[in-house]
């Protein structure tokens, strides 16, 4: 086990650009130590470099969220660099390819599919299961799954997309699961919606900033102790789905 240190320390993952780099920035001006989760080596540092020369306590994860290897190794490096982590935001993410902007079931290519569950869902379980070790070592561990109201059975939003809608549907699933069989230890777990931000994600077509986009994960990130378990949330409040 490593050195435990008094520092609250959170992971984001896919945290070099976009909403990610938000919430990242975000935690870390509120005094959290920040591991930026990325795969991609020159972006991550690049980012780490951003945050800490506006003084966020920042430090870069390689982190793969489809590679097994990848995040166990991840783990051991911010249990070697901070003993525990207070806050796991599950924030990677992608839309898989797309036709003309959508994804229609009907001529849906599996590997698509597959490739945006890779990501979305199992990646989520992948990251989640690794640190739960060093999440029970906190005194109040939250985990916030990055979602969208695209995957509410309820609102049916957005375009048709049967890659990604679905995947984000199975994430809602999946947060509630993790919540009921964490309800006896202090881990909340619960989803967000950033909402239709302008990032390279959405093609900057978005109404949003990345910042209004990070503001519902930092409030889940930063729960209360009596806070809620297994909701799914934007900034308006619950979301149906």
């Amino acid at each position: 086990m490593g050195r435990v240190n008094d520092t609250r320390t959170a992971l984001v993952t896919g945290a070099n650009k976009g909403i990610g780099f938000a919430i990242a920035r975000g935690l870390g001006e509120l005094g959290l130590a920040v591991a930026v989760g990325a795969r991609d080596d020159v972006r991550r540092e690049e980012a780490v470099d951003r945050l800490r020369a506006g003084g966020v306590d920042a430090f870069g994860v390689a982190l793969d969220v489809t590679s097994d290897e990848g995040v166990v190794a991840a783990a051991e490096a911010i249990e070697r660099r901070a003993g525990r982590l207070d806050v796991l935001v599950n924030n990677a993410g992608i839309a898989g390819r797309t036709d003309g902007g959508a994804q229609d079931p009907t001529t849906l290519d599996l590997d698509v599919l597959r490739a945006v569950l890779d990501t979305n869902v199992l990646g989520v379980v992948r990251v989640t299961n690794a640190m739960l070790p060093l999440l029970r070592r906190s005194p109040s561990p939250r985990i916030v799954n990055v979602s969208s109201t695209m995957g509410s059975l309820a609102l049916q939003a957005g375009p048709v997309l049967a890659a990604y809608a679905p995947s984000k549907s199975l994430l809602n699933s999946i947060t509630v699961q993790y919540a009921r069989a964490l309800a006896d230890t202090g881990i909340l777990v619960n989803a967000a919606c950033p909402g239709y931000v302008a990032t390279d994600f959405t093609g900057f077509q978005g109404q949003r900033t990345p910042e209004q986009g990070a503001a519902i994960a930092i409030r889940l990130a930063t729960l209360p102790d009596d806070g809620p378990r297994g909701g799914f949330f934007d900034d308006g409040g619950v979301v149906p789905w």
